[in-house]
């Protein structure tokens, strides 16, 4: 059985008060945290549509809110002070005594990426993984994506300005793209597949990952 009923945490960290939202795995096997990006929160449709769908599936999912979307601030502080916060939300995560997989979209995909060895993660999920500014492809930033260390899924709109799935260099990562989409996986209303089948492609991905890693 599933039990979505959300549980807000609180957490202390170096960097401010950050914020966990718990979807819980009625008989959970792992931990899916999320992270949101630079320029949204947890309302983001990945995020909520992976919390809402993993829990059936024996994944329990925490919504991770970084302490400078907790104090309601617009921008987002430099990836050090990112890296800080996720380390000190890291225990609460650790906490039930599964596996945890670092995740996120954008920003917060880097983040799980450069601290994923350091703090013991099983895996790590970047979802619109910001490979370079947009039309600025000569600021790659595969290095991060390429050293991860563990096992890593990449899900990538094919219009997403951030970087296209072409653009994505050889490496031991797998990557799923979803048709269309483009870096928040909205598609057009001309695409060939509608935004309920795009959302449904992150889903099923996911599932079938998380699956194979025990």
């Amino acid at each position: 059985m599933t039990d979505l009923t959300e549980a807000t945490q609180n957490i202390e960290t170096g960097a401010g008060p950050a914020r966990i939202t718990w979807f819980r795995a009625g008989q959970p096997r792992l931990v899916l945290a999320l992270s949101h990006g630079a320029g949204g929160g947890i309302e983001a449709r990945d995020l909520q549509a992976l919390a809402r769908v993993l829990p059936g599936h024996g994944v329990t999912v925490a919504l991770v809110e970084q302490p400078w979307r907790v104090a309601g601030k617009k921008l987002a502080p430099a990836p050090k002070t990112l890296d800080l916060g996720w380390r000190g939300i890291w225990p609460a995560l650790a906490a039930p005594g599964l596996p945890v997989i670092s995740g996120g979209r954008s920003a917060g995909a880097r983040v799980a990426c450069r601290t994923a060895v350091e703090l013991g993660a099983r895996a790590v999920l970047a979802l619109s993984f910001p490979l370079h500014p947009p039309g600025r492809p000569e600021k790659s930033r595969a290095e991060e994506l390429l050293k991860s260390g563990v096992p890593t899924l990449v899900v990538q709109g094919g219009n997403d300005p951030f970087g296209k799935p072409e653009e994505f260099p050889d490496g031991a990562y797998e990557l799923v793209e979803v048709e269309f989409g483009d870096h928040g996986f909205a598609v057009p209303k001309r695409a060939d597949i509608t935004q309920e089948e795009a959302v449904a492609i992150i889903t099923g991905a996911v599932v079938e990952w998380a699956e194979s890693l025990g």
